[in-house]
């Protein structure tokens, strides 16, 4: 993946086609075919270890037949599934990595350790989850020893006291990724940026009728608690771009997004047909359409790419600390 970007795929992913129901099952039905708790399977068809297709019938994603077919078949199902689909705490990380529960936090907020999802305990605490899988092989590799066992360099240190902490920013790198290989349209790839952003959507897309149609296609945030608890205020604010850097090349990936979006299908303005709501998608709490301001009715039509840059972050930090 370039440096430069983490979206510079947009126009790549995606572009699936549905499947006939005869040829497909829903959610459920797949998640027990192939052995999987609903959870487990959620996280495999984000990881893209399991397809899903949007339904013709507006009903929700589906999964192939011939997809569970293909899964079943593998060598060491449904073992092999289970595991790289296993998620696991810091406590529990940290003894597959035979390191102290300090010192792998310390990797992850570092961003070595790269979370694959999170909830809110009920005191309302941030518990990232990791791919057990993905710490095996970190231990692993040799390459990593004199950061499991060796003293931490004093710039990073320094950083860390400094309150650096890169575990939301690379879970938002990862969630993206995920949203992208599900998007079926070049609005919903589009609207899987924006969703990262907060007010800055507005400057980067000046046209209402245009920021009306990405909030159609605007992803769901896992629910932590009821809309505007301080719960889901706080994964709200998790999964919001903070660094600036971040929120500049998201800002720049939105642009190319939306300029893609705008030339395969321009947005809808009035007296137009507005196409139905994507297949797959459910209706969102906070997916209506944003309301268009009154003196953009006359508005005149518009003519109609997060891990290269940890990895340049990481060594600037680390030849800091040398």
């Amino acid at each position: 993946m370039s440096g430069n970007t983490l979206t510079h795929n947009v126009a790549e992913v995606g572009g699936r086609t549905g499947t006939t129901r005869s040829a497909s099952v829903t959610p459920h039905r797949a998640a027990r075919e192939l052995g999987l708790r609903r959870g487990d399977f959620d996280l495999a068809v984000q990881l893209g270890r399991v397809r899903t297709v949007p339904d013709d019938g507006g009903g929700g994603r589906r999964v192939p037949r011939d997809e569970i077919d293909r899964i079943r078949a593998a060598d060491g199902f449904p073992d092999a599934l289970r595991a790289a689909v296993r998620a696991v705490g810091t406590t529990e990380g940290a003894a597959l990595m035979d390191v102290t529960t300090a010192r792998f936090t310390r990797l992850a907020r570092l961003g070595l350790l790269v979370p694959v999802k999170f909830y809110l305990n009920r005191y309302r605490a941030v518990v990232w989850l990791y791919l057990a899988e993905e710490l095996r092989q970190f231990g692993a590799d040799e390459r990593n020893t004199a950061l499991l066992k060796g003293r931490t360099p004093e710039g990073l240190r320094d950083r860390l006291g400094e309150g650096l902490d890169l575990r939301p920013r690379n879970w938002r790198g990862r969630h993206l990724g995920s949203l992208l290989r599900q998007a079926d349209d070049p609005w919903a790839r589009a609207a899987a940026v924006a969703s990262l952003l907060d007010a800055e959507i507005s400057d980067v897309v000046t046209d209402p009728y245009e920021r009306s149609h990405l909030r159609r296609f605007r992803p769901a945030l896992a629910r932590h608690g009821s809309p505007g608890s301080p719960a889901a205020q706080l994964a709200e604010e998790i999964a919001t771009a903070a660094d600036p850097d971040e929120v500049d090349w998201l800002r720049s990936d939105l642009a190319a997004a939306v300029d893609t979006a705008r030339r395969h299908r321009p947005a809808p303005r009035p007296g137009t047909h507005v196409a139905p709501h994507p297949p797959g998608r459910e209706s969102l709490p906070h997916g209506t359409a944003e309301p268009v301001p009154r003196e953009a009715e006359n508005a005149v039509p518009r003519e109609a790419e997060q891990s290269g840059r940890l990895s340049s972050l990481l060594g600037r930090l680390w030849r800091r600390g040398s």
